[in-house]
């Protein structure tokens, strides 16, 4: 167990109730800006899926998803889902959405294996989005694009924030801030990902890093990625590999880069085959999602996720995750918490 207790933390908000309220505001405001500056439809979303499809996000591949039998299905297997990173896809094509416009849900997942610690519970909920696009947008530049009206969703959201709740001033810096994760490397050859992230996280305010998942001129990874959903091994215009990255944010309160979204443009036939074959998965072609992909009978599209508890806990100057959402934590950080002026719901 792992916690970080504030020098000198309070909730500003002074309470449950005003903390409720903000929370509303920041989840109605921030999915309507989502859905404006994106075009994308709200749609309803699954939180179980069957076993064996390969539908089920695999993140870094070593998760145990919480599996259970359906009885009336003879017991077949079913998934609480991990993300909807590939089911967004499926029902992209289902509904036969046209380039430039797009869906998001409301995802509730179960992920028994996260170390829990201020930022990470078993409970995730997030806004998963999907948008669809054409081949001539599957660029660097075209994800630059998409990430700057995400941030700007974010930036609508703290200012509107500020003028209902006056003691939360906006810090978020005008822009964005994009680099490489192979020049993250370089800049810092001796600190770890995490370290790295802080140090230009820090410095910036908001910063994406391009890139994750293929290894680096090192032979290292910055972080894990599924091999069947984010492109992170295209070539693109600037010479690096990856279509894809993670939005960080400085977070004032526990003195860290503070993850916001992982996003990319997805996988297409070739960056897919030869992803998998690089993690040792080509028997996962074989599974339904990987065929309909495969096939071409799957639009390209680009997406991701926006973590709801993280947003609020970033823009509502909180300490750990569990002021935002009811979860389930060890004893012993309840307490630590509770004498830290921490107050988990």
């Amino acid at each position: 167990m792992k916690i970080t207790k504030p020098r000198g933390y309070r909730d500003i908000l002074d309470g449950v109730k005003n903390t409720e309220k903000a929370i509303k505001l920041v989840k109605d405001m921030f999915q309507s800006n989502l859905s404006a500056q994106l075009s994308l439809l709200r749609v309803t979303a699954p939180m179980v899926v069957m076993k064996g499809t390969g539908i089920n996000d695999d993140l870094n591949s070593i998760e145990r998803p919480v599996t259970f039998p359906i009885k009336e299905l003879d017991d077949s297997p079913a998934e609480v889902v991990h993300s909807l990173a590939k089911w967004k896809r499926l029902k992209l094509a289902e509904m036969d959405i046209p380039q430039g416009c797009g869906i998001y849900t409301d995802m509730n997942a179960l992920r028994p294996d996260e170390e829990l610690d201020n930022i990470h519970s078993i409970y995730v909920d997030q806004w998963d989005w999907e948008r669809v696009i054409g081949p001539e947008e599957r660029n660097i530049a075209f994800l630059k694009k998409i990430v700057k009206r995400i941030y700007e969703a974010i930036k609508v959201t703290e200012n509107r924030l500020y003028v209902e709740f006056p003691e939360i001033k906006p810090i978020l810096p005008e822009e964005i801030f994009f680099i490489h994760a192979e020049e993250l490397r370089t800049m810092f050859p001796e600190k770890t990902a995490k370290e790295r992230e802080n140090e230009i996280t820090k410095k910036h305010g908001a910063v994406f890093v391009i890139g994750i998942g293929h290894p680096m001129a090192d032979g290292e990874l910055h972080d894990g990625r599924a091999a069947d959903y984010d492109d992170w091994s295209t070539i693109n215009e600037e010479g690096f590999r990856g279509l894809n990255g993670d939005l960080l944010l400085w977070n004032p309160i526990l003195k860290i880069a503070f993850e916001i979204s992982s996003m990319g443009i997805r996988v297409d036939e070739n960056s897919m085959r030869y992803q998998l074959e690089l993690r040792g998965q080509k028997e996962r072609e074989n599974l339904y999602f990987h065929k309909k992909l495969l096939n071409n009978e799957l639009p390209l599209t680009i997406g991701g996720g926006v973590g709801q508890s993280r947003l609020c806990m970033y823009l509502l100057r909180k300490a750990h995750i569990g002021e935002i959402q009811c979860s389930i934590w060890p004893e012993k950080m309840r307490e630590e918490c509770r004498d830290a002026g921490i107050n988990l719901v």
